[in-house]
């Protein structure tokens, strides 16, 4: 059932909303960019319709709403521990179709990896309802028609955003009465087809190829390129690495509490082991780990898709103009040298 309604009774509908839920969504910070005068997009909690930045893509992803990139877990003393509490109320989230498929991938890790499932992500997820934001042309550095990742039917809802109109599509019987004397009128939800870029993802036949990739000279153009920085991997919808601190509250190192924060495989360190030992320390072969992971290891554990869904943020955050789309077709055009090799 489609629905139109102009944003007074849109923020109506809000505020019934959030009796029940959180309302997360892309929302502008004026100034708070990382360069003068510019501003930063990200999800946060909204009250109103008007507070949804819709019109660019933001510049974070929104896995921060179920994996925050600093987050508590539990609260320890000397003699027992208390988990932190999950919000109380559901979780509401407009997302684009990419964010959508990205929240499945993270489901792959947090839920189905090795039969482990995260406690703190699963308290989260089961909360969420989405509303997916239509997306019909992209931007620049978008590529999620190469990933298959531009169209999606999982949601609860679907929104178009008009200058003071709101089109909404109801799939979910849960929100049926949120739209009761609303204005009726058909809407579905259109979707990209087609990207300025576009991108090749080689297929790796077997390990020799694979082993004959991770060598190929390509990677050493990174090394006095990436500065590793890690911000390519903080923006990325996909990326699930964290790292955990314990914090002491006082002098009594008995008493304080456990807190995971996002990690990075990019940034110098990452690798550092118990005893000096150390991997990956050129930022090279990071790059390599990094790429490998997304085009090829994550599809090869779990048979399905490719870990990357062509949101394109890594570019968009990339301070040296690194490009994901190019560094693949290069890792492509290595594939096949290789296998020309190989029958030579």
């Amino acid at each position: 059932m489609g629905y139109r309604m102009d944003l007074k009774d849109a923020d109506r509908m809000f505020a019934k909303l959030q009796e029940e839920y959180e309302i997360w969504a892309p929302k502008r910070f004026v100034g708070k960019g990382r360069y003068s005068d510019t501003d930063l997009i990200k999800y946060a909690r909204v009250d109103r319709a008007e507070e949804i930045e819709y019109r660019e893509k933001s510049d974070f992803p929104a896995k921060e709403v179920l994996s925050p990139i600093t987050q508590s877990l539990f609260y320890f003393t000397e003699d027992e521990f208390i988990e932190s509490k999950a919000v109380s109320k559901k979780l509401l989230i407009f997302m684009r179709p990419c964010d959508i498929h990205a929240q499945h991938h993270q489901e792959k890790i947090y839920l189905t990896n090795g039969g482990y499932e995260d406690i703190y992500y699963k308290r989260m997820n089961e909360k969420v309802k989405i509303v997916m934001m239509e997306c019909g042309k992209g931007w620049d550095t978008c590529f999620c028609v190469s990933m298959g990742t531009n169209r999606t039917d999982d949601y609860s809802m679907a929104v178009r955003f008009g200058e003071d109109v709101l089109e909404f599509q109801v799939k979910d019987d849960a929100f049926a009465s949120y739209f009761e004397g609303m204005e009726e009128c058909p809407f579905e939800p259109q979707f990209v087809e087609k990207n300025e870029l576009t991108l090749t993802v080689p297929e790796i036949p077997d390990k020799e190829v694979l082993t004959k990739l991770k060598e190929h000279p390509m990677w050493r153009q990174f090394d006095g390129r990436c500065i590793s920085c890690g911000a390519c991997t903080v923006a990325c919808s996909t990326c699930t690495c964290f790292t955990t601190t314990d914090i002491i509250y006082n002098e009594n190192r008995n008493v304080g509490e456990r807190k995971r924060t996002s990690a990075s495989c990019q940034v110098k360190d990452f690798t550092d082991m118990a005893g000096g030992m150390s991997f990956r320390n050129r930022a090279g072969d990071r790059m390599r780990y990094k790429v490998l992971h997304k085009f090829h290891d994550y599809k090869a554990r779990f048979k399905d898709y490719h870990m990357c869904v062509g949101c394109g943020r890594c570019m968009d955050r990339c301070p040296e103009y690194i490009s994901i789309v190019a560094t693949v077709n290069k890792m492509a055009d290595a594939v096949e040298e290789i296998k020309a090799g190989r029958q030579a």
